[in-house]
């Protein structure tokens, strides 16, 4: 008789065990899988090359992404990465795209409260306005973090309390890593039962605050040339050091154990 083999299960890449779910499966399942008070907050992670750098040196940061309920890999570099390490993965999770796919359902999002913390009043205008225009305009509530928001205990409590209170199911956190991942994570208890998306600047590109790039350089991995000639001296400060970090990330995740 022959003996069963179990599947080989593929190690953690960066400690962290990447979730099984392309942008259309994370966007369907934060609109249809409501959070209950037993679920508590369901805290949704993008890795990318600077989460990964950062990771190396904040344990804080990292238990924050390992303990995700999704943890999408959003950089093409750590997505191809995960699929050589043997994680079977239906295809890369940007964070863009599963934003954009969930607010281009307005009949979905009339059924929910979201909540958007956002870095500056002409995003909350952009925002308020997209809701109006939707016929959303009681179920979106924009909150402006003000600077230093992760050394500003009571602005932290503030939007603890205003998520709370307006009964948020969704929330999307647009002020980037570490902060965002950072707050989810250490205020989780206190949170409503919600889904709460840690997506960085996705939120200014869907209202088209921020350019979208073309088609072509979506389809080629490219997006990251094409923020640093929107931006160079800022993306480069970014990226230099992120994609160095990568590296030497993949080196010591691949060394024997």
């Amino acid at each position: 008789m022959p003996v069963a083999v179990a599947p080989r299960v593929p190690p953690p890449i960066f400690g962290i065990v990447p979730s099984a779910i392309d942008s259309a499966g994370a966007a369907r399942q934060v609109l249809e899988q409501r959070r209950t008070v037993h679920d508590g907050v369901g805290i949704v992670v993008t890795p990318n090359i600077q989460h990964v750098a950062l990771m190396r040196h904040d344990p804080e940061l990292a238990e924050a992404v390992r303990s995700a309920t999704l943890r999408l890999c959003d950089g093409f570099p750590v997505y191809r990465y995960a699929r050589a390490r043997g994680h079977d993965l239906p295809g890369r999770a940007a964070g863009r795209e599963v934003v954009a796919r969930i607010m281009a359902d307005v009949t979905s999002l009339a059924d929910h409260r979201l909540l958007v913390l956002v870095d500056g009043e002409d995003v909350a205008r952009a925002l308020r306005g997209w809701a109006e225009r939707n016929g959303l305009g009681g179920r979106v509530r924009a909150a402006v973090a003000p600077p230093a928001f992760l050394d500003d205990a009571a602005a932290q409590d503030a939007l603890v309390a205003e998520m709370r209170a307006f009964g948020t199911t969704i929330a999307f956190l647009c002020l980037g890593a570490p902060t965002s991942e950072l707050f989810l994570h250490r205020h989780r208890d206190r949170l409503p039962p919600c889904w709460a998306l840690c997506i960085g600047q996705s939120v200014k590109i869907v209202l088209g605050l921020v350019p979208t790039p073309p088609a072509i350089v979506a389809r080629l991995n490219l997006e990251w040339a094409w923020r640093i000639g929107l931006e160079p001296r800022r993306m480069i400060r970014r990226y230099v050091p992120a994609a160095l970090g990568f590296v030497a990330a993949v080196l010591a995740d691949g060394r024997p154990r």
